[in-house]
């Protein structure tokens, strides 16, 4: 599946729960993505809990998650994240 299919699927795709989690947030469910990302024991579900706490505002928070997933904390559009973090688990 590329991104672009990804950002198209009407419905949650068959996927691993942070790919989930995040078409849930494109889909304006935040509260769902952020349901997923905290069930999700690992530094991937750490790198999309970071992502949901940025979006969110509480910078802090997101600090602590970009940490736990060893990933840097991210400067750039919401969007771009976004992207960059479905294109790396799509790989």
């Amino acid at each position: 599946m590329t991104l672009e299919e990804f950002e198209a699927t009407p419905s949650p795709p068959p996927a691993p729960p942070a790919l989930q989690a995040l078409w849930y947030d494109a889909h304006g469910d935040w509260e769902k993505a952020h349901q997923l990302a905290n069930e999700i024991d690992d530094t991937t579900g750490a790198w999309v809990h970071a992502y949901l706490h940025r979006k969110e505002g509480d910078l802090g928070n997101a600090a602590y998650w970009y940490r736990r997933a060893g990933q840097p904390a991210a400067t750039g559009s919401l969007q771009a994240e976004w992207s960059r973090i479905v294109a790396a688990l799509l790989k």
